[in-house]
């Protein structure tokens, strides 16, 4: 499946009590000292927060994303994982990846992914064809999860904050 775009994917005061709550000193973040994968080149970075994991929810706020389950036809859950990149002086580009790395290329495609963009940011999403999906708030871009993808570190705000979803449908 190729990346389907939706603009203002959840009401507004739904997306606007979620982008509060996560981009606000009250949400808690994890440094992780990798982006993609443990042999990264360079001094990469960034700050998780992860709400699902091992068919569970492993977040106390996994609750504030019910309107993204209303909105969403999930069968299974694999992760749903937030990622915050700092401001970078020039847009870096990290390297790419599957989201289900635990899986094949083969197991992957029947799964999907969708990223839910937290804030708008000169920052993106890129995949290996070079397809560029820019970071704009209350967007949800949708694709098969055997699509290798990177995000891209913004240079125009304090941070570029997403949501990644991991699901059957």
């Amino acid at each position: 499946m190729n990346p389907v775009i939706i603009d203002g994917f959840l009401k507004h005061d739904e997306f606007k009590k979620l982008q509060t709550y996560m981009m606000s000193p009250d949400f808690q973040w994890r440094f992780m000292p990798v982006i993609s994968h443990i042999n990264e080149k360079g001094n990469k970075f960034q700050f998780v927060h992860l709400f699902y994991q091992n068919c569970k929810p492993i977040s106390p706020d996994y609750s504030i994303l019910t309107p993204v389950f209303r909105a969403i036809n999930m069968k299974s859950l694999y992760r749903i994982k937030s990622n915050l990149l700092t401001r970078t002086p020039e847009i870096v580009e990290n390297d790419f990846h599957y989201d289900v790395s635990d899986f094949t290329p083969e197991q992957a495609k029947h799964w999907t992914t969708s990223i839910l963009y937290i804030n708008s940011n000169n920052g993106y999403t890129k995949f290996e064809t070079g397809e560029k999906i820019e970071s704009v708030e209350n967007r949800l871009i949708t694709f098969s999860a055997n699509l290798r993808h990177t995000g891209a570190s913004c240079s125009d705000e304090r941070s570029r904050v997403v949501i990644n979803f991991n699901y059957f449908t």
